[in-house]
């Protein structure tokens, strides 16, 4: 197997309530980009927030007691600390520069999240405005609308990743998984199955979502290189799909706590 990642260039800064799926056609068309069956679009998670116009106003944002608390410890802005709290099921860990949180949604990561970097300030009479970017409401949902958009669009069944950057336990550095996908197994259950020589496989499962996304990440940039579409060419599979909740591990297999 030979797989490619493509980043799409040209793709504007996203607006809330534009149609996500109709600029990728265009890019993909720009870009002399074909896909086929199978192939995947990983598309950053910013851009699917701002298209569903998840902001905060942070000059909206009254932060509560618990807030100040949290931001005299971590060195946070108050405000930014109560929008990762209404995002976060529990606080895991605050230290000087870290909010560790579980997010609502059940990610185990940094502010819930929540993001100020690439995220363009709003201007009311004249003067700026601080707002924060929050993950979608429902990423697995985002990726099967906006698939569903695409293939409108383009008439072929592609499968769609909504990715996003984490840091991890005992590593440094970020790399990019899966939030939400569909129209491919986020997750590849191989238990049962054997090697080459002769045994059983007992506990592997493949992180196959987050391994696409991983390879992505390396030509979607963390910076400034307004890249945050990437196609995947020459994957394949024969797990049935599977949605990006299957990759999360429930609380009760939680080893650390």
């Amino acid at each position: 197997m030979e797989v490619s990642f493509s980043a799409l260039q040209g793709l504007p800064e996203i607006q809330p309530g534009e149609d996500l799926g109709e600029h990728i056609a265009r890019s993909l068309q720009t870009g002399a980009l074909v896909p086929g069956e199978r192939d995947v679009l990983i598309v950053a998670q910013k851009a699917v927030s701002k298209a569903e116009g998840c902001f905060v106003e942070l000059d909206d944002v009254v932060p509560s007691a618990q807030a100040r608390r949290l931001a005299q410890i971590t060195g946070k802005d108050p405000r930014f600390v109560e929008v990762v709290l209404r995002e976060s099921e529990e606080i895991v860990r605050a230290a000087p520069n870290v909010l560790i949180v579980r997010h609502r949604l059940g990610f185990v990561m940094a502010n819930a999240g929540v993001d100020r970097s690439n995220v363009p300030a709003t201007h009311a009479a004249r003067a700026a405005r601080a707002r924060v970017l929050l993950l979608p409401r429902d990423p697995d949902g985002s990726a099967a609308a906006l698939r569903q958009r695409l293939i409108e669009l383009l008439g072929i069944s592609l499968g769609v990743i909504v990715s996003d950057s984490f840091g991890r336990p005992w590593r440094r550095g970020v790399v990019n998984v899966a939030l939400g996908c569909a129209g491919l197994p986020a997750l590849i259950d191989r238990r049962g199955a054997l090697d080459r020589n002769g045994r059983k496989l007992e506990v592997t499962e493949v992180a196959f979502a987050d391994a696409i996304a991983a390879g992505a990440g390396l030509v979607m940039g963390e910076a400034a290189e307004s890249t945050p579409v990437v196609l995947a060419r020459g994957l394949d599979w024969s797990a049935p799909e599977r949605d990006a909740g299957a990759l999360l591990r429930p609380q009760s297999e939680d080893l650390f706590r």
